[in-house]
């Protein structure tokens, strides 16, 4: 009897140990225990060169952009978000760590030495690896993480998402108008030449099957489209449908792409812990709209810098939003980390601030930026606190304030190819210039206030010198500051 009983206890245990192992497994899978809430998944979509103004509900009237309309009546709108840099790559790198690029030494855009205007330093080029992720830290906290487009934060191994946290990636790692423009899934390229036309069908296709495979657990998805970055492409099925040239043809697959990805959270039941976050690096380049800015990409007029953002998390943020107070790329980063119960770096300065809070409607106190600023090869360039911006460069150069004429024989000095250029009769003419023009001169030292003059069409320097007095403080404040 006692060798049965004996048997019978460790049989018992036997099978309690393999009750712990299975309830431990799928608490690694990412399958709550009984009464614990479900972590919150977080999805970034970037667009590429999106202008402000680019978007039905940022008052375009041509783009046909319904599913992003329909996200921000559900959701929140901001008015007034900024990219930190007028161009592509320190603007992911904001948005990736949650710091101004000046801090990370990183203000400009890795270029191939293999593309004409390569040059070897911009070939080595990358995101410092003392800086830390998205993809590390969500995937530090048990997240599987996804990174699919464009990455454009160093093409030299070291530097490419596979190795910077991320488990997933499909896409092209710098710009699609790069030479040689190469289609990698993981570290192994895939395809050369690229179709254009197909990436942002593909993109799609690739970041539902990882929401799919990853339904029963916690996931953070990265989706930096190549869209609308010249060159301008769109799949048969979005190719001259919108009726509004090619440009509006890729900004309608754009859209349709957001909805299939939203759709599918639905169906999936995942919709209701998921924040989704749709924003653009910087403004728009020919062809565009600002949405009645001054300037465009590469320069820091608000055209240049200001962007469209929209925030959907239902049953968690209120429906039908419009957020006017200022907000930064680095404000993605922290807010996707609060989403998700996660601390950022507390060995560094964070530059970004939750929105949550705001987004939430809470009645408690809301943190607002004292200052916010636009960065460049130059370094800061611009300052913005509360309604007065203040430029600390010149807001623009020669080569884009030329004012072309409809008509006039213009040569992209990225010639089409057949390769990395597409179309070259359908691409944007520069005298389609996407912002407005009329005012004084963007020199340094110029000052504009937002509230009253949103195109900087009149400098008020002369009548407000202790505005700029306080602008320049903050600007010597920041400069301070540890990195």
């Amino acid at each position: 009897m006692s060798m049965l009983n004996g048997g019978s206890r460790g049989m018992v245990g036997a099978r309690k140990c393999l009750f712990l192992v299975a309830a431990v497994t799928l608490l690694g899978a990412g399958v709550a225990s009984v009464g614990a809430a479900p972590r919150t998944n977080v999805i970034v979509i970037l667009a590429d060169d999106l202008g402000n103004g680019d978007l039905g509900c940022y008052g375009h009237t041509a783009f046909k952009t319904p599913r992003l309309d329909q996200m921000a009546a559900a959701g929140a709108r901001f008015t007034q978000f900024y990219s930190a840099c007028p161009y592509c790559a320190p603007s992911r790198a904001a948005l990736q760590t949650g710091r101004y690029p000046f801090r990370l030494g990183f203000t400009n855009n890795p270029l191939p030495i293999a593309d004409p205007a390569g040059r070897e330093e911009l070939d080595k080029l990358g995101l410092p690896l003392t800086e830390k992720t998205l993809g590390e830290i969500f995937r530090g906290s048990g997240y599987r993480t996804a990174c699919i487009g464009k990455w454009h934060l160093g093409h030299q191994p070291e530097f490419r998402p596979t190795r910077r946290g991320y488990d997933e990636y499909l896409g092209i790692l710098y710009s699609n108008d790069m030479h040689r423009v190469e289609l990698l899934d993981g570290e192994r390229v895939v395809e050369y030449p690229v179709v254009q036309s197909e990436l942002t069908r593909r993109y799609t296709d690739r970041a539902i099957r990882f929401i799919e495979k990853n339904r029963s657990r916690p996931f953070f998805l990265y989706l930096p489209h190549a869209t609308p970055h010249k060159p301008l492409a769109a799949s048969e099925a979005f190719y001259k449908k919108s009726g509004a040239g090619l440009y509006g043809d890729a900004i309608q697959e754009l859209d349709a792409s957001t909805g299939r990805i939203l759709d599918r959270l639905k169906e999936l039941g995942l919709d209701s812990r998921t924040l989704v976050v749709f924003t653009s690096d910087n403004g728009p380049w020919y062809g565009g709209s600002t949405g009645g800015l001054r300037g465009m990409k590469s320069q820091t007029w608000e055209g240049g810098v200001r962007v469209p953002c929209i925030a959907y998390w239902p049953g968690r943020i209120p429906s039908g939003q419009t957020v006017q107070a200022p907000s930064i790329m680095m404000d993605v980063f922290s807010t996707a980390l609060d989403a998700a119960g996660i601390s950022p770096p507390s060995d560094r300065p964070i530059d970004g601030q939750s929105l949550l809070r705001r987004l939430r409607a809470s009645s408690g106190p809301v943190s607002e930026h004292q200052a916010l600023f636009s960065v460049t090869t130059r370094g800061l360039t611009a300052v913005r606190s509360g309604p007065w911006k203040l430029l600390l460069e010149p807001a623009s150069g020669p080569a884009l304030d030329r004012v072309w004429k409809e008509g006039e024989p213009y040569a992209d000095p990225r010639a089409p190819d057949g390769v990395r250029l597409l179309a070259p009769f359908e691409q944007m003419h520069p005298s389609r210039f996407p912002g407005t023009r009329d005012g004084d001169p963007g020199v340094a030292g110029s000052l504009f206030n937002l509230e009253n003059d949103p195109s900087e069409k009149r400098d008020l320097s002369a009548t407000h010198p202790e505005v700029v007095a306080r602008l320049r403080g903050l600007v010597r404040k920041v400069r301070e500051q540890p990195l």
